[in-house]
């Protein structure tokens, strides 16, 4: 830690003669030392022999003289070094007499003037000890107690520097530092005292004592302070991570900052804490606030009397966190913003633009084509419960929406009837109504579908008389396995994130039953994995490995076996070690599929933690060449997105080490690399991606094109992008020949424009900061499935595109009055800028345009409120927020 850049020799050597090298040196040091003196100024000569005559003094019989020469000279260097442009005078006139003063030093007898003159060493060390020897702490422990802060700034982040190096000394030879500690003590009061708080948290770190701080911050700097704390706490390995966002969590709620204390709570995915947010604060208002936070990370909590005694109160709360109210105010949004008029596939596709060579492909395998006009109907429309294929009234046509669905075949009317599902998303009423109709169907694939529906209606939406579970539990067990899969993946939508218990009760012995066919058993495992994400719930996982254990040879080289092992992984998913014991397990698994499993398991545990020694381990595992491609490639390239999505320097790092991975892998290494582009980018239009997907989308290996037109899509998904959109035209002009690449380019049309334009898929929302464990499950599902196109998604399993519905969110801040009524606001919609550790209060955001409410926020955007009548019950415009009116305020006349 140099203290100061312009000295040439803060780790000189320390010998007295080396006071030259502060001029430019010349030849010979006889003249140089004449023409020293010649140059300075009459007051800096004065200066410089006062001093001399202080540090003989100071060395004088006399106590007296001694005092009044230490006092003088202590005087002198105080008063320069309060600024540190340039090396202070004093120390500069000094520096010669360091090694006199400190060889009479050690002769001096104990006395406070033996503490004075070890002060003044101490601060003298600053520019003249050597490198590693912490002699200006050394003579800091043995001067007095007195205030460290008076020395200036300099002087105490050396100190902090020592501090730092001694007690990682002390610490490994077991010495006490209880010296030490007092000293940080000091050190931290005079920082968060001066606006250093990250210098205040650095040192506290250093000498893990984090604690300290809760007691030295203020309502001037707990903001700032706390904001250093979860930022850092990104690139800190663990257990130090967890402590450190305690003690931000501690702070937040001494503070009374709830809101903020929340998201840590979930962050650390601690119910614990959020209980105690809910019982500290008395303010109904404030509740509902943390219940529209709560909503939005997707996870299920039951409100009880302890959080909130009125029963009415208590209500309208639980209302919010099963966020019934979603479906209105993602409504509110598109009428605001004047998109409600629905969409057919055609608009979409835009094919006047094209040229004629479009048009000719329209003959190719027309089931195939009514697919993708399927899927492409029911993104765009998503959630607006209006459509111009699957919602017409009867009127139009005499069979209204079965017309379009019979124009579908086989497992192809399973995906249409579900998207009806789709277009009523979060409107459950409304869905289940429409739906009604298909389960008195003749067609066992149309009522796999409706179930499939149901589930994807209540994706998110948690109701107190789980009409998904009526509904659904009744086809688990019947003969056909399409109805069964559609039972069962619609219970995994409607349930994920719940953990509940009767829908385990119902889908584990499917695991276990001989004569359940391999694919229902499949989807079981994804299905328990989604309802349990994260919980590394002991049961599930031992039903999963044991239907794993049961698998024939034949069945281990089936695609869909590999959903059993991602089942498995969801349950782990984010929770780092708690997966080892499931990971040693299977070590024992048949060969073909062990490797496959480990990479699995291992990228859902460490998914989101921004682990660095995973995703060298993953790269590890890529950098190895096969004779024939070894299947487990294709998880480990994902395991690097899963991991290095946390946080933007990472994410930046695994993008170009994905694109080493294009040049150097073999095929099955090269098609899972666009979808881990498409996972760390996702509704992010990122230029230099989405350039990379381009000139994959025209490879020549079929696979890996199909997996770049994807990703295109995905890193598009519901933000209109024009970029892309006239890139997917383009390919679907290209590959109008090709059934399979042309059905992947509609898919990404319809990403691309989902929700028109008002949806995100990103399962990171609060600015970056929680990651939704549900939203991550459902597109991890979607891209394992993709890793083999050809089997799933182009095969009869193309409804695992619905897996998207887990991470649909609206990307809309919409404002709301105390009664939870939208209310129109003018905010601020930037850049966001990352402020951490600066100086002053900058501005958060770059670069913006002020609108009214509601509003769409795009990746990386953050919004403000524009005007002072009204305060934001969270920090963070994200989402719903509620306001209240500012009680200070007053109307400008």
């Amino acid at each position: 830690m140099d203290p100061e850049p312009n000295n040439t020799t803060a780790n000189g050597t320390g010998n007295p003669k080396d006071e030259s090298t502060l001029k430019v040196p010349s030849k010979d040091p006889k003249k140089k030392d004449d023409k020293k003196d010649e140059d300075l100024s009459e007051e800096d000569l004065a200066l410089k022999q006062q001093l001399e005559l202080y540090v003989e003094r100071a060395q004088d019989a006399d106590p007296g003289l001694q005092k009044v020469a230490l006092e003088s000279m202590r005087q002198e260097i105080r008063t320069s070094t309060s600024s540190m442009t340039s090396v202070p005078k004093p120390l500069k006139f000094l520096r010669p007499h360091y090694g006199t003063l400190k060889s009479y030093y050690e002769t001096m007898p104990d006395s406070d003037l033996k503490k004075l003159l070890a002060d003044i060493l101490s601060v003298l060390a600053l520019t003249m000890s050597a490198e590693g020897d912490r002699e200006s702490l050394k003579y800091r422990l043995l001067g007095s107690e007195g205030d460290i802060g008076s020395w200036g700034h300099e002087y105490v982040r050396n100190l902090a520097g020592e501090i730092a190096q001694e007690y990682a000394k002390r610490v490994n030879e077991e010495a006490t530092v209880d010296d030490l500690i007092e000293l940080v003590e000091q050190i931290v009061a005079f920082h968060m005292k001066h606006n250093a708080e990250p210098e205040a948290v650095d040192l506290l770190m250093e000498v893990e004592f984090l604690d300290l701080l809760v007691k030295h911050v203020d309502k001037t700097n707990y903001k700032r302070t706390c904001l250093y704390l979860t930022s850092s706490a990104r690139y800190l390995p663990g257990p130090d991570d967890i402590s450190v966002l305690d003690i931000a969590y501690t702070i937040y709620k001494q503070f009374e900052e709830y809101p903020s204390a929340l998201q840590i709570a979930l962050y650390l995915d601690n119910m614990q804490h959020v209980k105690q947010i809910f019982t500290s604060c008395p303010d109904i208002l404030r509740k509902k606030q943390f219940c529209y936070i709560l909503a939005r990370q997707g996870i299920s909590f039951e409100l009880d009397e302890e959080m909130c005694a009125d029963d009415e109160d208590r209500e309208a709360l639980q209302e919010i966190i099963n966020n019934t109210k979603l479906s209105e105010g993602y409504l509110t949004l598109a009428r605001d913003i004047e998109v409600m008029e629905p969409k057919s596939p055609e608009d979409i596709y835009k094919a006047h633009l094209l040229d004629g060579r479009a048009s000719a492909g329209a003959s190719v395998d027309s089931a195939r084509q009514n697919l993708a006009a399927t899927f492409v109907n029911a993104f765009v429309n998503a959630g607006f419960g209006q459509d111009k294929l699957m919602t017409i009234t009867s009127e139009t046509s005499s069979g209204g929406s079965s017309s379009w669905l019979f124009k579908n075949k086989d497992h192809g009317k399973a995906s249409a009837a579900a998207s009806l599902g789709m277009i009523d998303l979060w409107d459950v009423d409304t869905g289940l109504a429409q739906l009604d109709k298909y389960f008195h169907s003749n067609d066992n694939h149309v009522i796999a579908g409706a179930l499939l529906g149901v589930g994807i209606v209540n994706c998110g939406i948690k109701n107190d008389c789980d009409p998904a579970l009526a509904l659904l539990a009744d086809y688990l067990d019947k003969e056909d396995s399409s109805i069964r899969i559609g039972a069962i993946t619609g219970l995994g939508f409607a349930y994920a994130g719940t953990q509940n218990e009767q829908i385990r009760d119902k889908l584990t012995p499917i695991l276990g039953d001989q004569k359940a066919p391999l694919e229902v058993i499949a989807f079981t495992a994804i299905a328990l994995g989604l309802v349990y994400v994260g919980s590394c719930n002991e049961e599930v996982a031992q039903a999963i490995i044991f239907a794993l254990m049961d698998r024939s040879e034949s069945d281990l080289g089936e695609p869909l076996t590999r959903l059993l092992p991602l089942g498995l992984g969801l349950l782990y998913l984010g929770k780092q070690d708690s997966v080892e014991a499931t990971a040693e397990v299977s070590k024992t698994f048949n060969e073909k599929i062990r490797k496959y499993c480990d990479m699995t398991l291992l990228s859902c545990a460490f998914a989101g933690t921004g682990n660095v020694l995973k995703v060298q381990h993953f790269l590890g595992q890529c950098a190895q060449h096969f004779e024939k491609g070894e299947s487990f490639q294709g998880p480990a390239v994902l395991g690097i997105a899963m991991v290095a999505m946390a946080e933007e320097l990472g994410l930046d790092m695994a993008i170009r080490s994905l694109e080493h991975l294009l040049q150097y892998g073999e095929q099955n290494i090269r098609k899972a690399v666009p979808l881990a582009l498409g996972l760390l980018c996702i509704s992010n239009p990122k230029v230099h991606v989405m350039d990379t997907l381009s000139r994959l989308s025209h490879d020549a290996d079929t696979e890996v094109a199909m997996a770049a037109v994807i990703s295109l899509g995905l890193i598009g998904a519901g933000t209109n992008n024009a970029r892309i959109a006239g890139m997917l035209r383009n390919l679907s002009s290209y590959y109008y020949k090709e059934a399979n690449l042309l059905f992947c380019v509609r898919i990404a049309q319809g990403f691309v424009h989902m929700g028109k334009g008002l949806m995100t898929l990103a399962p990171y929302h609060s600015e970056r900061f929680l990651l939704s464990p549900t939203a991550l499950a459902g597109l991890v599902v979607l891209l394992h499935a993709c890793l083999d196109m050809k089997a799933i998604i182009l095969g009869k399993y193309h409804y695992v595109l619905y897996f998207v519905v887990l991470a649909m969110q609206p990307r809309m801040l919409l404002t709301v009055d105390e009664n939870l009524k939208p209310l129109s606001v003018p905010v601020r919609v930037g850049q966001a800028v990352d402020v951490v550790g600066q100086a002053g209060r900058p501005k958060t955001i770059t670069g913006f345009q002020t609108h009214s409410t509601p509003v769409l926020l795009a990746a990386g955007d953050r919004a403000e409120l524009a005007t002072e009548k009204y305060l934001p019950l969270s920090p963070i415009l994200e989402g719903f927020v509620i306001l209240k009116e500012n009680p200070d305020y007053r109307e400008e006349a």
